[in-house]
Parts: structure tokens; sequence; C-alpha cells
């Protein structure tokens, strides 16, 4: 779960171009971010169904059993009103799909765990990097699918093993988390979707002229419909820093700014629109039997005090692995502190303070490592990325650094202040000559880490009212 850059670019003096990262996942799986929010407006629309729309829309959905012998025996238990809902997205390469490249099968590489709070004023969308090394169960064979025995894999090895049974049983061993119900999407309904809304508003800081892409986009502000938004999700290292973690956030973005659309009074209030809109959502998704439009509905009705600052995206705290290149791990105790706090519905509600309303997406961080300690440089940028920040550069300090500083302009203070709270040990200075917001972290013999997260609020990315338009 995480991304043209759609938040605010350094100046041009400190032209840092980021690194990629060691492996390149595929550029297909960007769709579900957008997909999402086809969720979201089911949840917000779905009570103003009339009784024609609610059949024909009920008749769109596809339903997969998923039986007690897929989930096992020792499933976490239920203990509040919460409803989660696992996401997968399906890359099958036949019918629509097929243009995107063929090869047998169906393949999942984008996992998330919706959770909607026990009173329907809060939902957490936790996204599952694709290449976590994780400890998987056992599954039983289903079908074609051949099962899968114990043992360390990537994340997505469930799916192709064991189908979406296996992929639920995986979650919930990972997280202690009991999922209610699961949402499989096909990865080019998303299209649909955005044109059913007539489009969906960007704002680009430059102009992008990506071929792999087919993308032509003058920069500002625009609405991009059908592929235009295809490869503005699926784009990546002409836009941004280039690294996966940008495209990422930019897909949440992009995400955040459909979700707003769809809860826009001029969807809610348009018939034709929103049935347009649930009619394009429900053709593209297969769901458990339990799931259907009756209980989407029932569920719109309790959530129609739902707002989007209330919709919070997060991704498991993660880093790259040094045994296992190309591959992440979990970074612990954070990961389950994280699910705990899912489970608790441990979700700050109110933002005080003139600094928190800053997202930390368009907090911009060059990572110096003086340290001393050979990748220390990395880590301490990975953990920042999680955490929601953008790193625009990670690089060796010219010289040893006894302290860990926080380096600012007059322009950067009240982004340096939410940094510096965040790190166990450092002092700040401020540099009077600069005026980028840009923040220098330089890392220090001293370094200590960073404190662990107390509310989502140390762990978000941001919430859907901040898109790629918000500070344009």
């Amino acid at each position: 779960m995480g991304h043209v850059d759609v938040r605010p670019a350094p100046p041009a003096e400190e032209d840092l171009p980021a690194p990629p990262p060691p492996r390149t996942p595929p550029k297909w799986r960007a769709w579900l971010w957008v997909t999402l929010s086809g969720a979201l407006g089911v949840l917000t629309g779905a009570a103003t169904f009339a009784v024609g729309g609610y059949v024909k829309l009920t008749g769109n959905v596809k339903h997969e059993t998923v039986t007690k012998q897929d989930l096992g025996e020792a499933r976490p238990q239920k203990i509040s009103k919460a409803l989660n809902v696992l996401i997968v997205g399906s890359d099958q390469r036949n019918g629509a799909n097929a243009k995107y490249g063929r090869f047998p099968g169906e393949r999942t590489d984008t996992i998330i765990l919706a959770h909607i709070s026990p009173n329907r004023d809060g939902a957490v969308l936790i996204s599952f990097p694709r290449d976590s090394l994780v400890r998987l169960p056992a599954c039983p064979a289903k079908g074609t699918l051949p099962g899968q025995r114990p043992h360390v894999g990537m994340i997505n090895e469930s799916f192709n093993s064991g189908g979406i049974g296996c992929t639920w049983k995986t979650i919930e061993g990972l997280t202690n988390i009991h999922i209610d119900h699961f949402v499989k999407v096909d990865f080019t309904g998303f299209k649909a979707m955005v044109n059913a809304l007539d489009g969906v508003q960007v704002c680009l800081p430059q102009a992008v002229h990506d071929k792999k892409a087919l993308l032509d986009l003058p920069a500002g502000r625009q609405v991009l419909k059908g592929e235009q938004a295809l490869g503005y999700v699926r784009a990546r290292y002409s836009l941004g820093d280039g690294s996966d973690i940008g495209r990422i956030q930019r897909q949440q973005m992009f995400l955040a700014s459909m979700a707003k659309k769809a809860m826009s009074g001029e969807t809610l209030t348009n018939p034709a629109t929103l049935f347009g809109f649930l009619d394009a959502v429900t053709k593209s998704i297969t769901t458990d039997p339990d799931l259907t439009i009756g209980v989407m509905k029932d569920l719109a009705t309790s959530a129609q005090g739902l707002t989007a600052g209330q919709i919070r995206f997060v991704t498991t705290p993660w880093r790259y692995s040094i045994t296992n290149p190309g591959r992440v791990e979990w970074v612990q105790p954070q990961a389950q502190r994280l699910f705990r706090m899912v489970a608790a519905d441990q979700i700050a509600k109110n933002v005080k303070s003139g600094e928190q309303k800053i997202p930390k997406s368009q907090i911009h961080i060059l990572v110096r490592n003086g340290s001393g300690q050979q990748g220390l440089g990395t880590q301490v940028a990975a953990e920042l990325e999680q955490r929601g920040y953008h790193i625009v550069k990670v690089e060796q300090a010219p010289q040893p650094y006894a302290k860990t500083v926080v380096a600012y302009s007059k322009n950067g203070e009240s982004r340096a202040s939410r940094l510096y709270r965040e790190l166990k040990k450092s002092r700040s200075r401020l540099v009077p000559t600069a005026t980028t917001q840009t923040l220098v972290l330089g890392i220090g013999a001293d370094w200590n880490g960073m404190k662990p997260p107390r509310t989502l609020d140390d762990v978000e990315g941001f919430d859907a009212t901040q898109d790629s338009c918000t500070a344009s």
C-alpha cells in the first residue's frame, strides 16, 4: 500500500533526482488505488438506489465462495462491529485485458485491507507492499490451483497458489485482524469509473511526455479520462522522483481526488451520474456471496456522515531487504503496532496544530548520511517514506557528523518541526540564506532512531481531503 509528482516540487536549485529502488514492480497494479474510490462511492451513494437500479446493480456483481476449509480453524476473533474488507487486484489477461499482454491464469500484485470503524465514522486503508517477504500459511488445493505449503515467501504467492481464500487466510494470520468480506477488482474497470464521473482532476507541476504510458500532458490543472487516467497511474520514471514509493503516493493522491468527486454533491445529487458510476463499480468487482448490494446499502446508510477527512491511507511499515535484494521486509514492532491500532480504532480524528495540517507527502527531505554506518541513510529514508514523507534523495555526507541535525530555511520551518518531533535524538538548524522548503536530515553518529508511532497520524500517508490539487 506508497507514486507527474502531484506534490509541490522542490526548487530547481535542489536538482536532486532520487535513485530507482532495487526492483521495478509491474506497472499494471496501479489501477487498484483508483478502483478503491469506487468502493467509497458505493458506501456513500448506495443509500439512494431506486428499486430498478438496485436490481440491476445486484445482477452486475459476481460472487466467489470462500469456505471454512479455506480459512482454517485458527482465525482471529471478531471483537467489534468494525467491518474489515480485503481488497485485491486481479490482472487476469484475457478479454478486454488482453491488450496489456497475455499470460495464463490470474495473479494479484496489490493487496489492501479496508477497515471501517464500528461507528462508521472513520476508515483506514492499509496497503501491503507486493514484494513483502512474510510467513505464508498452508492452504488446500482448489480447482486448478496447487495449494500452498507453509514457508517464507512473497505475500502475493498466496493468491497464485490458493486463490482469494488463501490470501484471506494469509492476511488474517499476519495482522491478527478478523476479515469479514473480500472484493476482487478487474484492473481495467477503473477506466469506466473515471469516465462515469466525467473524468478526475489532477494538477501536474511539469509537463509529461511518456511514450510507454502514452501520456502527453501539459503542466497545470486538468481533467483525465479513460486511457489518460490509466497512463497516469501506470507511469513511473517520467513523473516525480521516479521511485515506486513516489508512484504509490501519486496513485493515492489520484484516489483521493476521485473519492472526493464520487462523494461530492455533483455526483450524489445527480441520479444519472451516480447510477453510471455505481454501475461501472459493480461490473468490475467479485465478492464473497455475503457481501451483497443489500449489505453495501445498509453500510452506506450507517456511514452517511463519513467525510473525506475521515478516510486514511497507510502502508505497512517496510524496509528493503539486505539478505534478499529486490524484496522488502516488514519493520517490527512498528507493523504489529499499526495493526493493533487499527483493530482498536485508535484513529486520530482532529488535527489541532498548524504544522499537522501540512500533508507529510508535501514535506520533501534530503537524507544525508554522516553517521559512519554504511547503508543507514537508505534505512532511515525507507522509514520516513513509510510514515508518508517524500524523500528527494539519499546521499553520503562529505564529512562525518557527530550529531544528527535537521537543517531548514525560514520557508521550511513548520515542516521541520513536524519531522523533528518524530526523531528520538536530534537538533535543528536554521539556514538563513536558504529559501527552499526542502529539509536536510543530516544523520550523525548519535543517531538513535525514530519515536514509536502513538496514533495513525505518525504513520499516515494522508487523508482523502488531500489530493494533487490541494496545495495548487
